[in-house]
């Protein structure tokens, strides 16, 4: 029997590496990295799962490429521009990112990301931090110490176990275990949750702009010594 084909159905779509990498970055955003295997991502594109070896070479090089568009979407310094508000830009851009693909944060910091997206953010962050006054080895030091605060605070706030909305009921039941004579300052704490007068969520530009003045502050104090030592 002949199968009639409906001349308002548009052809299925090619397969191609962008079509595979932009449905694996959705499946992982909706269902996490765990669930992203080459199985399901067949089944999703309406594929064989051999016909993915053709454009990727295993979940691993899919991760790595997921990885990349999603380090695409930073906001990237440009070099020569103020310094702190680049890369507070940056900072909150990533962090925003990173809450859009939630499962994004732990292959950034355990993989070796190479991507061509990757390279230009570093590159672009070192040289921000070098245009203005920084050391090559002061400027790799600093962009660390800023992501290790977006990606730990992103990584707590992405798996605290109580949402904002429960941390009062939270105080309350947790009171018992915080006794005011043994643990005087965190039981005053947990009553200020309790009432109202602090919310108890971190803040996460508060961090940031202790980072970033620090920074501010080691540049002025070894441009000093490099200018003592030279007069």
């Amino acid at each position: 029997m002949t199968k009639t084909i409906d001349p308002d159905t548009p052809p299925p779509l090619p397969l191609s590496r962008d079509r595979v990498l932009n449905a694996a970055l959705r499946l992982a955003d909706e269902g996490g990295i765990e669930s992203l295997s080459m199985r399901k991502l067949a089944q999703d594109l309406g594929v064989k799962a051999m016909s993915l070896y053709n454009h990727v070479a295993n979940k691993d090089d899919i991760i790595d490429r997921i990885v990349d568009i999603v380090v695409s979407e930073i906001e990237v310094p440009v070099p020569g521009s103020d310094w702190k508000t680049a890369m507070r830009r940056r900072a909150i851009s990533a962090r925003a990112t990173l809450l859009r693909h939630p499962w994004a944060t732990m292959p950034i910091v355990s993989r070796v990301n190479v991507g061509p997206a990757m390279l230009r953010y570093v590159d672009a962050t070192l040289g921000c931090f070098y245009e203005a006054g920084f050391s090559l080895e002061m400027a790799d030091r600093a962009w660390n110490a800023i992501d290790s605060h977006i990606y730990g605070f992103t990584l707590q706030e992405l798996n605290f176990p109580f949402e904002a909305s429960e941390y009062s009921e939270a105080a309350k039941d947790g009171l018992s275990l915080i006794p005011a004579e043994k643990y005087p300052y965190l039981n005053q704490l947990t009553h200020y949750v309790m009432e109202g007068r602090y919310d108890g969520l971190h803040d996460f530009e508060f961090g940031l702009e202790l980072i970033l003045d620090g920074l501010d502050r080691f540049r002025d104090n070894a441009r000093s010594s490099v200018e003592n030592l030279t007069n």
